[in-house]
């Protein structure tokens, strides 16, 4: 099996609370956890060196974090009703807890190194900054929670992206790992994926320019992909919509991406 694509891991945490993904390796700078959480269930964790954005993809929680408490956060039953969502960004060394306030709650747990002590903060829905990208079969819409103009983060970027059938997205096929400003940064990133409906599935590829790295993975459901080098583009066949939350993270805090020069001509046609 690839060592990029991950499935589910359905492991209950405690009464309430399960685990359903779990990445670190092979990456250095990005860590990502999904836990579901049903009503009155609750996930802590003491934080050392990492910052974390807890992003609520559906139902409600409760977050809290030494006096700061969000009390019922979260905005949508299903990912794909298409609107922002609440998130809480939280520094490196602190203590905080998630508690489920609905019947069931999906949440995201994004993780970095924490270069700076920077204040609790909740990222409402309304913060979230919302555009479409690309034209053609090229079209998606994006959340962006912690884009690389926000301060709220030391080290986290965190986009969600839509997709609808027929299209593809990350694409034409860029990458960003070389440390090379202003023209490409370097960034590690995972994808967690959801499908509506759920029986669907879509492509991604990953590759480097020497073909040292070049899988191709049918992604179905709740799975991931971690990209710790190379181009990343995803295609999703018609019939079925694509969600996928990103979680990227380097040594800079700034997105510069380089396009594969064999497909950047798509960005010239009429």
């Amino acid at each position: 099996m690839t060592q990029l694509l991950r499935k589910p891991l359905n492991e209950t945490l405690t009464p309430g609370v399960k685990l359903i993904h779990d990445i670190n390796e092979p990456l250095k700078y990005v860590g990502f956890r999904l836990i579901e959480i049903e009503r009155g269930g609750v996930y802590e964790e003491q934080l050392t060196e990492l910052e974390c954005c807890v992003v609520v993809l559906t139902g409600k929680v409760t977050v809290s974090e030494g006096e700061n408490t969000f009390a019922e956060i979260g905005t949508r039953a299903s990912v794909f009703e298409k609107i922002p969502t609440d998130s809480v960004y939280i520094s490196g060394g602190k203590s905080f807890s998630v508690k489920g306030s609905s019947e069931k709650a999906c949440v995201a747990l994004c993780y970095s190194q924490a270069t700076q002590d920077l204040p609790t903060t909740l990222i409402k829905a309304s913060d979230n900054s919302i555009e479409m990208r690309g034209k053609y079969q090229n079209k998606r819409l994006v959340h962006n929670i912690l884009p690389d103009t926000s301060e709220i983060a030391s080290s986290l970027l965190v986009v969600e992206v839509y997709t609808d059938g027929g299209n593809f997205s990350s694409y034409p096929p860029h990458k960003h790992d070389q440390d090379n400003l202003p023209h490409e940064s370097f960034l590690e990133e995972s994808y967690y994926h959801e499908i509506n409906p759920q029986q669907g599935f879509v492509f991604q590829r990953v590759y480097t320019d020497d073909r040292a790295l070049d899988e191709t993975m049918a992604v179905e459901h709740r799975n991931a992909v971690v990209v710790p080098e190379g181009y990343h583009p995803v295609g999703v066949p018609d019939g079925y919509d694509s969600y996928y939350l990103n979680v990227m993270a380097g040594p800079k805090r700034i997105w510069k991406f380089h396009n594969d020069p064999d497909h950047e001509w798509i960005l010239d046609r009429d």
